[in-house]
């Protein structure tokens, strides 16, 4: 692997299965590309349906004994892979940074971020409580448990390697859920080195299960999951198309759902608002991953009145922003995925400026100076956005701010919560009831007032209607893996 590590055996390309790291049944492989250069960096398995029954086996073996271990137990050994995560944060980082393309100072803060949802489900492993409920008449006894509900599969995207595994497999296994799982075909290697340090904490053989595949082998590795009573639950976060495909051929087994899927986030400024402040929350909610996030706002609406002046603070700030490899001190935008988000990006730039958008800045691929490479683009704003452009109705997925104008609270309102997706919003504004108001009305899971870093491992992440169902994070997020069930006992005298 073209990668230093101080610790070589985290990078892996085998998967583990059953407590043994081993290549893909039928001998495939496949290579892992660095987005800044296209050139590959690793080789990891490519798994077939063979490699992902064989990972179910596993983890249904391990189940029964995994779920009876005291909830104390489960929380020591996530305690011990939290600090081996901490622990080993700058190669986790460099994995992230070279296989994704983030700045290595966002891949640092990714594994901060991500351990913590191994730490707060540690904890939340004992807090698994029930309840006793009052009986009808004196000769019953009624009570209420949470059970863990079995094996669960874990499909996980690119744009955050480790947060986005972490968050699934820490509450499956707090819950006492035995977990199999494909990380995203482009950032392989992170999810690798997560399983190697959870093995090292401890955590018994096929209490979790880890198969890699190509974007090829993808439907023989899921299906397999998808066809197996024996999975289920399915975690996934991606797109809303494959969300649906899941929910659909996971019907016939009836199996548990967390779907974490699209959004076409709004972000509000009303004439009120403090610009500056909102200025530097569009930059945090945008820019983060180079606008590679579920939540990055993709319609940042601005009322007619301070138009002008905010598009004026903006472009400012993205002008000064600093694009280059992740490996560099300096950068503050990486390269895209690949080749096909780029082409997206310039698609839906492309499309909007034939339909009337103006120019702010940027609006080009860039492959020169530090930027050599097939999958730069450059922080982009355009001005005068409408709802009939590519753009407002289909995630753009990269650093592009379309600016749309606004005359009053209820065109703005209903502008935002005219589309199929509910993730995430955004708004800025110093007048008390409005907040509430708009807080109410947006139609989202999660709302950022006069805020754009929203995520936490004590809130609860997740959306409606089209953006899917179910919560990770919080007090929450142990629910998704647990079943209830209610205990009646008759007078035994």
């Amino acid at each position: 692997m073209a990668l230093e590590l101080d610790r070589p055996d985290l990078a892996r390309s085998d998967n583990f299965i059953d407590g043994i790291w081993q290549p893909s049944g039928a001998g495939a492989h496949y290579d892992v590309c660095d987005p800044a250069t296209g050139e590959a960096i690793a080789t990891v398995a490519d798994s077939t349906a063979a490699d992902a029954q064989a990972a179910t086996v596993a983890a249904h073996r391990a189940f029964d004994s995994w779920r009876q271990q005291p909830a104390a137990a489960r929380a020591k050994l996530l305690k011990r892979w939290h600090a081996l995560i901490l622990e080993h944060t700058e190669d986790l980082a460099r994995l992230i940074s070279r296989e994704q393309g983030k700045p290595l100072a966002e891949a640092r803060g990714e594994v901060a971020y991500g351990a913590s949802y191994v730490d707060w489900f540690a904890a939340e492993a004992v807090r698994s409580y029930g309840d006793i409920i009052p009986a009808p008449v004196g000769s019953k006894r009624m009570l209420v448990t949470k059970e863990p509900v079995g094996v669960v599969a874990a499909i996980t995207p690119w744009n955050f390697p480790l947060a986005m595994i972490a968050r699934k497999i820490a509450p499956a296994l707090a819950a006492g859920c035995t977990v199999v799982a494909k990380p995203a075909e482009d950032t392989p290697l992170t999810a690798l080195a997560l399983v190697a340090l959870a093995e090292e904490a401890g955590l018994p053989a096929g209490v979790l299960n880890i198969v890699t595949s190509s974007r090829e082998k993808v439907a023989d590795v899921v299906g397999a999951w998808l066809e197996d009573a024996r999975v289920r639950k399915i975690t996934f976060t991606g797109s809303t198309a494959v969300g649906k495909l899941l929910a659909r051929d996971s019907a016939p087994t009836l199996k548990r759902l967390s779907l974490e899927l699209g959004g076409n986030a709004p972000f509000i400024v009303f004439e009120d608002a403090d610009l500056d402040a909102a200025v530097e929350g569009l930059m945090a909610a945008k820019f983060r991953n180079g606008g590679q996030t579920c939540v990055s706002p993709n319609r940042v609406y601005v009322q007619e009145s301070v138009y002008e002046a905010f598009a004026d603070k903006l472009v400012a700030r993205v002008q000064s922003l600093r694009v280059g490899p992740g490996d560099r001190d300096d950068s503050q935008i990486g390269p895209m995925i690949n080749a096909r988000a780029v082409d997206k990006i310039e698609r839906h730039v492309q499309d909007a400026l034939a339909r009337g958008a103006m120019l702010l800045t940027g609006g080009q691929r860039l492959n020169g100076g530090v930027t050599t490479g097939p999958n730069y683009y450059a922080p982009t704003v355009l001005g005068d956005a409408s709802h009939d452009m590519a753009l407002a109705q289909d995630e753009t997925f990269g650093p592009v701010v379309p600016l749309f104008r606004f005359r009053d609270e209820e065109e703005v309102v209903d502008a935002a919560n005219d589309t199929p997706y509910g993730l995430a919003a955004y708004f800025f504004s110093r007048d008390v009831a409005r907040i509430w108001r708009l807080a109410e009305r947006l139609q989202t899971g999660l709302v950022g007032i006069n805020e754009g870093a929203l995520a936490a491992e004590s809130a609860p992440f997740g959306g409606i209607k089209e953006s899917g169902y179910g919560r990770e994070g919080s007090r929450y997020g142990l629910d998704d893996y647990m079943a209830t069930k209610y205990l009646c006992q008759g007078n035994l005298a």
